[in-house]
C-alpha cells in the first residue's frame, strides 16, 4: 500500500522537519521517517474498519425498531443494511482485525461521530436508493459502500478533526489513503471470506529501501546538489528561494541520481505536484524550469546516467 507516492511525500516532510529542528541525526531521522510510513498503513486498516463500526450502530437501531415493531404487531425492519454482507466480510477479516488488535486502532472512543455518519447514511439518497431495490447481492451490498465511502467518507470535516486528534501524521495522509480503501473495497470477493487479502504495508521490500536511500542521498548530498541548484539559478538570488522549494529539488535531485531506473521526466513531474502542496502557488514552474534544464546538463556532462528527457513542460 505504500507506494512511491506516499514515500516521497513522507521524504520531504521528514527532511524538512531534519533540517528545522536542528539535531541533525540522520539515524533518528531515518527511524522517525519510517515509523511516519507505517502510521500511513495504520490509517489504512482505520478508515476499513469505519464500515463494521457504521454496521454495528445500524444493528442497535434495528434491535429497537425489531422491538418497538414486535410490541405493535407492524411488519419487521429490514436487515439489509445492517446485515450487509460486505459489511460484515470486513468486520470478520483476519488480516484486518489482526492489524487493528496489534496497532490498539478502534473507532470505539468516537461513538457520537460513528452515530452522526449513520444518520447522515440513512438519510442519503444513496442508502434510499438501496433499501427501495429488489436486488440482493453481495455485489450490490459491495457496491453501496463504494459509494458511501465516496461520497461521505472521503470529504468529511469531522473525519479530518478525528484524525488531527488520534495521529500527528494522519491528515496529511488521508487523501491518497482513500484511494487504497476504494480499491480494497472493489477487491472484496465473497468466496474469499474472513481470508479475503488487503493491501500489505509494502508491496516489496524494495520500496522501503527506496525510502531509505533516497532520504541519505537527499540529505549526505545536500552541498552537491544544492550547488547544482545554484548553477541552474543564475537568474535569480538563490539564498531568498522558499527552503521547501530548496528541499524539494534537493531530493529531487537525489532521486535523479540514485535511481537510474526511474525515468527522469517521471522524477520531475512527481516533485512538481509535491511542490503544488507543500510549498507556494509559483513553486511547481519554477522548480520544473531548473530541474528540467539541470537533467539535461547531468547527462550531456555524464554526471547521470540517463536518457535525455524529453523536454518537461508544466503543468
Amino acid at each position: 500500500m505504500i507506494n512511491r507516492e506516499i514515500i516521497r511525500n513522507k521524504v520531504v516532510q521528514l527532511t524538512y522537519a531534519y533540517y528545522q529542528n536542528g539535531s541533525k541525526n540522520i539515524d533518528s531521522a531515518e527511524k522517525e521517517l519510517l515509523f511516519s510510513l507505517s502510521k500511513a498503513y495504520d490509517l489504512y486498516a482505520y478508515m476499513l474498519a469505519l464500515i463494521p463500526a457504521v454496521a454495528r450502530e445500524s444493528r442497535k437501531y434495528l434491535e429497537v425498531a425489531q422491538g418497538k415493531a414486535q410490541r405493535e404487531g407492524t411488519d419487521m425492519p429490514s436487515q439489509k443494511f445492517a446485515y450487509n454482507r460486505f459489511a460484515i466480510q470486513v468486520e470478520q477479516n483476519l488480516a484486518l482485525n489482526d492489524i487493528l488488535e496489534t496497532k490498539k486502532i478502534s473507532w470505539q472512543d468516537h461513538p457520537e461521530f460513528i452515530n452522526k455518519l449513520y444518520q447522515q447514511i440513512v438519510d442519503s439518497q444513496i442508502y434510499k436508493d438501496y433499501m427501495d431495490s429488489s436486488e440482493d447481492s453481495f455485489d450490490s451490498d459491495r457496491e453501496v459502500w463504494r459509494k458511501l465511502y465516496r461520497t461521505l467518507i472521503e470529504n468529511n470535516e469531522d473525519i479530518d478533526s478525528i484524525l488531527e486528534e488520534e495521529s500527528l501524521y494522519w491528515n496529511d495522509d488521508k487523501e491518497i489513503v482513500d484511494t487504497f480503501v476504494v480499491k480494497t473495497i472493489k477487491r472484496f470477493d465473497e468466496k474469499s471470506g474472513t481470508k479475503q487479502a488487503i493491501l500489505p504495508e509494502y508491496t516489496s521490500e524494495e520500496d522501503r529501501d527506496f525510502a531509505r536511500k533516497l532520504f541519505r542521498a537527499a540529505i549526505l548530498n545536500a552541498d552537491e546538489y544544492q550547488h547544482y541548484m545554484g548553477e541552474m539559478s543564475r537568474n535569480w538570488d538563490f539564498n531568498r528561494l522558499a527552503f521547501m522549494d530548496v528541499v524539494i529539488m534537493q531530493i529531487a535531485i537525489a532521486e535523479m541520481m540514485t535511481f537510474p531506473g526511474i525515468p527522469v521526466n517521471v522524477t520531475i513531474n512527481e516533485f512538481v505536484n509535491i511542490a503544488k502542496i507543500y510549498s507556494t502557488p509559483r513553486s511547481g514552474g519554477y522548480i520544473n524550469g531548473i530541474l528540467d534544464p539541470l537533467a539535461r546538463k547531468l547527462v550531456n556532462s555524464g554526471r547521470m546516467l540517463k536518457a535525455i528527457p524529453p523536454r518537461n513542460k508544466p503543468e
